[in-house]
């Protein structure tokens, strides 16, 4: 089978890792409730700042979000570990910038997640990123982004979601924790 996965805030939690980075860095202290609640993506708004400021902040910590200490989801690479050991093909989708492709694999490989040549896709928009999907003919896809899921729509694609405050208005299957996620592969391939 044919398993794709988009990186961050599916595998890593790369928001609530950046939430602590701009409190940090910008001296603000911000109740975790307030992220746990935020219904979109970007998280300046709870430091106060307009789209714009945001979108700079995100760019100047870009090095410290991507190549640093960002956390992996717990189960996470035990269970990609586990599918490439099984004979699965793994494919890894991300909307990172093209420049970090290279380091954002090799950041990969030493979190012990199986990249294989070929199977790793980055710097594409939503768009391109729904295309190369469907091109692809992938079994199962993992997202957390609406604007990503939305649009998939091939019926042989099961679409599971990783669950976040900002995609609970979708009706996808979701998913908080990877073991939910073996438990459900699984059911799915026994039968």
């Amino acid at each position: 089978m044919k398993f794709g996965f988009d990186i961050d805030d599916t595998l890593i939690n790369l928001r609530e890792y950046a939430f602590g980075l701009y409190q940090e860095k910008l001296g603000k202290s911000v109740e975790a409730e307030h992220f746990h609640r935020l219904d979109r993506v970007e998280i300046h708004s709870l430091f106060g700042m307009t789209d714009k400021e945001g979108h700079q902040m995100w760019n100047s910590v870009l090095e410290e979000l991507y190549f640093t200490e960002c956390p992996v989801y717990p189960g996470a690479v035990e269970l990609l570990q586990k599918l490439d050991r099984q004979g699965h093909e793994i494919y890894y989708l991300t909307a990172r910038p093209g420049q970090h492709a290279e380091r954002t694999k090799a950041w990969m490989k030493q979190q012990g997640f199986p990249v294989a040549d070929g199977r790793f896709y980055c710097g594409m928009k939503d768009a391109e990123k729904v295309h190369i999907i469907e091109e692809l003919g992938l079994d199962y896809y993992f997202d957390d982004k609406p604007a990503v899921v939305e649009h998939l729509t091939r019926d042989s694609l099961t679409v599971i979601m990783k669950d976040q405050s900002y995609n609970r208005h979708l009706a996808h299957p979701r998913i908080k924790e990877w073991d939910e996620l073996e438990r459900l592969i699984e059911s799915k391939t026994k039968s």
